[in-house]
């Protein structure tokens, strides 16, 4: 909205205060420009010590304001308006951090929205943990803050009918009843129980993740097929992984053969979601190896890391 930075300026009554811009990678042109150009010139130390206001046509000092903008992702912020920012990663909540943030402040906050006195309802610690690692998959806690709203609503309507005996005790049979199957099943053994899978490790805008690869092998003319929405670059990664290993077979023992009447389809799951990058390279070469030796993958490592036709492993 024009006049922003000169209105707040106005409001706080100095000249040096902190702006907090919230959510820069949501910036969309509009019927009044684009607001990333416009940040341009407030961010740029070189430029903003004359910076005018075109909407109000005041010229004024800015060079002593500090700007903290904060962002889910920088893919989409422009690569001028970020050249002129310095990058601070934060990282997201961890499983315990979460438990104690939900134990101390979102059930308190919810049990007093829903009108429910504290020693009407108790949600086991069991269950809270529950919530985090199989019905949410985020870096904060806005999805958990959703979920014990929901168990908190189904309480409030017990309480109102008289239909439980107080205090009502939310374990994890309770908490399946009110919120249905878990979301998110993070069993990682039972998926890497035959051979041809193997975890790699992920970065997403809600924190790291773990991604399973998977792959197998059938009669056919010697096509790799690869699924699962990839960039080109981590189609470049899976060929890379696959001729490595049809150039090295002879020193791991592994059952290549003749691969020029065999299909090799490569799959990454969640296909609604695109991937790209060369980190892939050694998940995608150590599911190659496993399906070509028969072997398992350990279901206790993760790896990241591109693979060279040397078989290096980069960071």
């Amino acid at each position: 909205m024009p006049g922003r930075i000169i209105e707040g300026l106005r409001t706080v009554g100095v000249n040096n205060p902190v702006f907090l811009l919230d959510e820069v990678d949501k910036l969309n042109r509009g019927v009044h420009g684009d607001p990333a150009a416009a940040l341009l010139e407030v961010l740029d130390p070189e430029q903003n010590h004359s910076f005018v206001d075109h909407f109000v046509n005041i010229p004024f000092d800015l060079s002593q304001v500090i700007f903290i903008a904060t962002a889910n992702s920088t893919s989409t912020i422009p690569s001028a308006l970020m050249d002129r920012m310095e990058v601070i990663h934060v990282t997201g909540y961890t499983q315990e951090e979460k438990v104690e943030i939900a134990a101390r402040h979102l059930i308190p906050k919810q049990l007093h929205h829903h009108g429910i006195a504290p020693d009407q309802m108790e949600i086991l610690t069991d269950t809270i943990t529950q919530m985090v690692v199989h019905y949410t998959r985020e870096a904060g806690v806005r999805n958990l803050e959703r979920q014990i709203g929901a168990v908190c609503r189904a309480a409030a309507v017990k309480i109102a009918s008289k239909a439980a005996n107080l205090p009502i005790i939310v374990d994890l049979s309770a908490l399946e009843e009110i919120l249905g199957p878990i979301m998110f099943d993070r069993d990682v053994s039972e998926m890497l129980s035959r051979p041809g899978v193997a975890t790699g490790l992920a970065w997403t805008s809600t924190g790291g993740e773990i991604t399973f690869v998977e792959a197998t092998k059938m009669s056919g003319t010697g096509e790799l097929v690869l699924t699962g929405q990839l960039g080109d670059v981590m189609k470049e990664s899976a060929q890379i992984a696959l001729n490595w290993i049809r150039s090295n077979d002879h020193r791991f023992g592994l059952q290549c053969g003749s691969l020029d009447k065999v299909d090799i389809h490569i799959h990454f799951p969640a296909g609604a979601v695109g991937k790209d990058g060369p980190s892939a390279g050694v998940t995608i070469v150590t599911v190659l190896a496993s399906l070509f030796s028969g072997h398992c993958v350990r279901s206790d490592i993760a790896m990241t890391g591109e693979v060279t036709l040397r078989g290096q492993v980069l960071p």
